[in-house]
C-alpha cells in the first residue's frame, strides 16, 4: 500500500525515487507522478501505472533552472521565462542535448518539456534525489487530474511507493506549455499564464488550438488523446440560458444525471445531484477536476451537464480541459434522447 509522505519523510521519498520506484508529488496545479527521469526502467513504470500511450511525452520536473542546463540548451528566451515565471505554472519545451534523456521520456522526439513547480516540498524532494523527475499527472490516463493526495491514492495506491502530501493544489489545472523550439513560440496547452503575460517577453506567440494526427507524435502531454474524463458522459452546456432545456432533455434520456456549474445555476435545480464550481471562472477553474472526480464517486450518475464559459484568455484553460473531458460533446436543441 502506498505511503503518505510528509515533509519529514522527504529523504525516504527521495531514496524511493533513486531506487526506481514511483512517488507522486504536489505542485501548485495538480499532483504529478514522479520517477527518476534518467532511469529508463523507472520511466517505463510510469507509462504502465497510468496506462499511458508510449508516444505521449512526459514533462521533466526540475528543482531549478540550473538542472535544466544538464539536459537541454537554455536559449535567451527560455532564460527570460525561467527568470520571470519559475517556480510557477509554466512548462517550456526545449531542444535536448544529445544522449541526455531517453526517448521514453521525450516520446521519441529530440525535444522535452521542462517544469519547475511552485511547491517547496517538491523542489526539496527533487534536490534531495539529485535527479530530475518525470511529472505527468498522477492519475489513470484519461481520467480527471488529481488535485489532492486522496485523488492520487484513489487511482494509484497499489502502483506507487507513496505520495508526498502538501494539501489541495492552488491553481487546479495543469501548467501552460509553451514551445520555444519553433518561431513564433507556440502555446500547446493553455494554463494560468497566458499570452498577455508571455508576449511582453517573447513578442507574438501562437495560441491557436492544435490537433495531432493519428500517426503523429505529440510534442506535449494532452494533445492527442481524450483526457480528464469521468466515467459519466460529460455534455457541455454553452450558455446559461440553455440550462433549462438541457435539464429537460437529460430527464427525457431516462438516465441519472448531474450538474457541474456555478452557484447561480445550481440554485434553479435544487433536486439534481450537483457539484458547485463556485461563483465565477476563477473558482470554476480551481474546482473543475475535483468536480469531475466527484461524479466518479457517484457511479449512478451516468450523464453530467457541465457549464461552459465564453471564450477569453481567462477561460481558455478551463474550456480546454472541459471540452476534452466531454470528447467535445455540446448540448444542442433537439438532441436525440437515445444518443447514449
Amino acid at each position: 500500500m502506498a505511503k503518505r509522505y510528509h515533509e519529514s519523510d522527504i529523504p525516504e521519498a527521495a531514496a524511493a525515487l533513486k531506487r526506481g520506484e514511483l512517488v507522486a508529488f504536489p505542485t501548485e496545479t495538480v499532483y504529478g507522478l514522479g520517477a527518476d527521469a534518467t532511469n529508463v526502467t523507472a520511466v517505463s513504470k510510469v507509462y504502465a501505472a497510468k496506462g499511458r500511450p508510449s508516444d505521449n511525452p512526459l514533462i521533466v520536473t526540475v528543482a531549478d533552472a540550473a538542472m535544466v542546463s544538464q539536459y537541454a540548451k537554455i536559449t535567451p528566451d527560455a532564460a527570460k521565462l525561467m527568470d520571470t515565471f519559475w517556480p510557477g505554472p509554466l512548462t517550456i519545451i526545449l531542444n535536448i542535448l544529445p544522449g541526455r534523456l531517453s526517448m521514453k521520456v521525450t516520446g521519441g522526439l529530440q525535444t522535452a518539456a521542462f517544469r519547475n513547480p511552485d511547491d517547496a516540498l517538491t523542489r526539496k524532494l527533487i534536490a534531495t534525489a539529485g535527479v530530475p523527475i518525470v511529472g505527468p499527472s498522477a492519475n489513470t490516463s484519461g481520467k480527471p487530474s488529481p488535485t489532492t493526495a486522496d485523488h492520487v491514492l484513489h487511482d494509484l495506491a497499489d502502483k506507487i511507493a507513496g505520495v508526498l502530501d502538501d494539501g489541495p493544489t492552488r491553481v487546479g489545472v495543469e501548467s501552460t506549455i509553451i514551445d520555444l523550439t519553433v518561431t513564433p513560440p507556440d502555446i500547446f496547452r493553455p494554463g494560468a499564464i497566458g499570452p498577455h503575460e508571455l508576449e511582453p517577453l517573447l513578442g507574438p506567440v501562437d495560441s491557436a488550438a492544435h490537433h495531432v494526427g493519428k500517426n503523429e507524435a505529440p510534442k506535449a502531454p494532452g494533445m492527442k488523446y481524450k483526457h480528464y474524463a469521468p466515467a459519466a458522459q460529460v455534455v457541455v452546456v454553452d450558455t446559461i440560458d440553455q440550462f433549462d432545456d438541457a435539464v429537460a432533455w437529460a430527464k427525457k434520456t431516462g438516465q441519472a444525471f448531474g450538474l457541474l456549474a456555478t452557484e447561480p445555476i445550481l440554485a434553479h435545480f435544487p433536486d439534481v445531484p450537483s457539484y458547485s464550481l463556485g461563483q465565477d471562472i476563477t473558482s470554476a477553474t480551481h474546482a473543475l477536476f475535483a468536480g469531475l472526480r466527484w461524479f466518479d464517486l457517484h457511479p449512478d450518475v451516468t450523464l453530467v451537464l457541465a457549464q461552459a464559459f465564453s471564450h477569453s484568455e481567462l477561460s481558455a484553460a478551463y474550456m480546454n480541459r472541459l471540452l476534452k473531458s466531454a470528447g467535445n460533446m455540446h448540448y444542442q436543441p433537439n438532441m436525440p434522447t437515445d444518443r447514449f
